[in-house]
């Protein structure tokens, strides 16, 4: 099996978006609306995956604080994080549930280099392995950290409520349908969350994902 294309740049996402959009007129007529597509790529790595976990269940704003105080503590790495104590940990703001997964993060042993070259899926098993870190969690790490082009996250409710928009649905999509609509726009799924999330944003005039 191979991990497919690969996002590497802008040029990427506007190769996915023209596609998208040659394919299904209502993604066109989206496009025209939210303009030329981001790129939204990020780390990948231990700590992209704690900052997943920090800011779990809390708004953007305690999780950035959050996560402030654990850079400056040095609290970013397998290492220390299994070195400190669960009073270092509640000092920088984690809850007792989210110092359990920390602790299961750092002691699961990833070989995170090791994923950017597996197939998506056994990316997804490996993550979700882990106390703490779901299938949406594992999906967007795919999508943004690892560049994967044809990831979806069906469970996303900005995702959800954008397709309902975007497709002019009575109801909100749920999670199995979302995920059996998506598999028309593969190869470029992601392009497509990226598209819906961009809709979402005019729409609603905020943003559907941090």
């Amino acid at each position: 099996m191979t991990v497919g294309r690969i996002i590497e740049g802008d040029a990427c996402v506007a190769e996915g978006a023209a596609w998208l959009a040659a394919r299904e007129p209502r993604f066109e007529r989206a496009l025209a609306q939210t303009g030329p597509l981001p790129l939204r790529l990020r780390p990948d790595g231990f700590a992209q995956l704690l900052n997943a976990i920090v800011s779990q269940q809390v708004s953007v704003a305690s999780a950035s604080a959050i996560w402030g105080r654990m850079q400056a503590a040095g609290l970013t790495g397998p290492d220390p994080v299994l070195a400190a104590s669960e009073e270092d940990l509640r000092a920088v703001g984690l809850s007792r549930q989210k110092i359990r997964y920390a602790r299961a993060l750092a002691a699961a042993g990833i070989d995170y280099p090791a994923l950017r070259a597996a197939p998506t899926a056994q990316v997804i098993e490996r993550l979700t392995a882990v106390p703490g870190i779901g299938v949406w969690t594992a999906e967007i790490y795919a999508m943004f950290s690892l560049g994967r082009a044809d990831v979806f996250a069906p469970g996303d409710l900005a995702l959800q409520e954008s397709a309902r928009l975007v497709f002019d649905l009575e109801a909100r999509p749920g999670e199995k349908r979302l995920r059996a609509m998506a598999e028309a726009w593969s190869p470029w799924r992601s392009v497509a969350a990226r598209l819906l999330w961009a809709y979402y944003r005019v729409d609603k005039n905020r943003e559907g994902i941090g």
